[in-house]
């Protein structure tokens, strides 16, 4: 059977990336009928915290990545590390190396000036009895690792390069390319499906399973996130953890599409997918091998074409955190007269926040229609007062004012030489005396929305706001 998983340590908030390579492990599995497991790896005690756990639980859970079995956690796992590091030491497989760290700094500050990459091979010294301070190395025999990457084709390791690299602290403290190698066998996971920054790790944990003795699962490696600078994806960029965007208005749908894109390609010219299509057409063959660079504006293309789908009802309800504590009843409304335009849900509270205020601020040439003059823009609005104050409250929706209003911003509009109507006369000076703004929905649709007393009060304060 197919399992894959995502091996996250709590020692942040749940990053993007991981998101995209748990998603990814989901996605192969769902495809193959196979299990999608979590391991939390948490035996760094200094710095993984239970609330950035949490993060990684809630963060899977918002997205929809349900896993098959109860999260394993590493810190809970000793004795079965312990084991497994016996059993390398008493087949000489591993040793404790007793170097002292100012030997090993002098090593390292030796193949640096020689150009050399970083190893250590361990002439072990005699008559070292207690291994307190000392770590346990893999005996690394030198050999070459060859191991076909299902994304990137067949790769090659001269393992001499590695040195006798240190597997544990001690034999109660694995590190981590020994726990990771162990935990996927133990965990039978068939398929490693993780970042490419991993890549160094996998000759190191294919010769600790090998010298056990143990199977080895399939590796693919994803490519890097990247910025627009084409640089890895970091905090300079922008947002890297995945509540931001929540707490930013994206959806959890749009984020799964965005993710899905972001490093696979399906074929073909479609970006909005379900995730059942997304399941159905994906393969690792797919999977791109350059950095797939984290385009901020196809993902707020992609949450508004998420937003424009989702019923009134539901989107209100997500809207309501970012709209002000109100008595305004009907929220629906407002709600519907952005969704048309909207990007992401944080975007509601800036772009209908004249809804919700009781006085607003006038900038009278705002009011204004081309080179109005001052006159003009309180004859015009004096106008509308008498207009509106004669329509009944019941007839205070988009249509019925429509129908009402446009006769008379014809009647008053301009004509050019070509005998075009200029409605702006009229719908500008209303629009902008009921909204305070140069871009906002129709006067209709405001008007819909504030009712006829709240309309009418706009209207006499804009007026009054016109210098005399």
């Amino acid at each position: 059977m197919i399992r894959v998983r995502i091996a996250p340590s709590p020692t942040g908030p749940m990053h993007i990336g991981t998101a995209r390579t748990a998603l990814f492990n989901w996605i192969f599995a769902k495809k193959n009928k196979g299990q999608f497991l979590l391991r939390i790896e948490d035996t760094d005690k200094e710095r993984s915290k239970k609330k950035f756990e949490e993060s990684i639980l809630s963060g899977l859970e918002w997205l929809g990545l349900d896993y098959a079995e109860e999260p394993i956690r590493q810190s809970e796992r000793g004795d079965i590390y312990k084991n497994y590091i016996k059993k390398l030491l008493d087949s000489g497989d591993a040793f404790y190396c007793h170097h002292t760290k100012e030997e090993l700094d002098k090593e390292k500050e030796e193949q640096a000036n020689n150009k050399e990459a970083p190893r250590h091979a361990c002439n072990q010294k005699s008559g070292i009895k207690s291994h307190e301070s000392s770590i346990i190395r893999f005996k690394n025999s030198g050999s070459k690792v060859v191991f076909k990457d299902l994304v990137r084709g067949e790769i090659e390791f001269d393992t001499e390069l590695l040195g006798d690299f240190s597997i544990a602290k001690s034999e109660d403290s694995p590190l981590y390319n020994f726990a990771a190698a162990i935990d996927d066998y133990e965990m039978k996971i068939s398929h490693v499906i993780r970042g490419e920054d991993h890549i160094s790790n996998t000759p190191k944990q294919i010769l600790i399973l090998e010298a056990l003795g143990l199977d080895i699962p399939e590796y693919a490696h994803l490519p890097l996130i990247l910025g627009e600078d084409k640089s890895k994806l970091s905090k300079r960029h922008g947002a890297t953890a995945l509540f931001d965007y929540k707490d930013m208005g994206y959806l959890p749908d749009a984020i799964f599409n965005f993710l899905a894109f972001l490093g696979w390609n399906p074929g073909g010219d479609q970006e909005i997918m379900s995730r059942k299509e997304i399941v159905s057409k994906f393969s690792l063959e797919g999977i791109q091998k350059s950095g797939a660079v984290f385009d901020i504006n196809k993902l707020d293309w992609i949450n508004g074409e998420y937003i424009r789908k989702m019923p009134l009802d539901d989107l209100t309800k997500l809207c309501e955190p970012h709209l002000p504590k109100s008595s305004v009843s009907d929220l629906k409304k407002i709600v519907a007269l952005e969704q048309p335009r909207m990007k992401k849900l944080s975007e509601i509270g800036e772009s209908t926040e004249f809804f919700f205020k009781d006085r607003l601020e006038y900038d009278s040439d705002l009011l204004k229609w081309k080179d109005m003059s001052n006159k003009e823009l309180a004859e015009v609005l004096g106008k509308l007062e008498k207009i509106l104050d004669k329509i009944k409250e019941g007839d205070y929706t988009k249509e019925k004012l429509e129908e009402i209003l446009m006769p008379h911003a014809e009647e008053m509009a301009p004509r050019d030489s070509r005998g075009k109507v200029d409605r702006g006369k009229m719908l500008w000076p209303l629009r902008a005396a009921l909204t305070g703004r140069k871009a906002s929905p129709s006067p209709f649709e405001v008007m819909d929305v504030l009712g006829k007393e709240k309309s009418l009060t706009r209207l006499r304060e804009a007026s009054r706001s016109i210098p005399s």
